[in-house]
């Protein structure tokens, strides 16, 4: 399992950014309530 972790954490490394990316672009989808961005989610906005 060490081996298929050292492996693959750049793979999910990129995916957490790309996700991050794509999340702090948008807004919810939910009408009531958006948790606010934290700081470091901020620095990706391309807006």
């Amino acid at each position: 399992m060490k081996r298929f972790c050292g492996k693959y954490a750049h793979v999910l490394a990129t995916f957490a950014l790309v996700v991050t990316t794509l999340v702090s672009n948008s807004t919810c989808h939910f009408v009531i309530y958006q948790e606010p961005l934290p700081e470091t989610a901020k620095r990706l906005r391309k807006f």
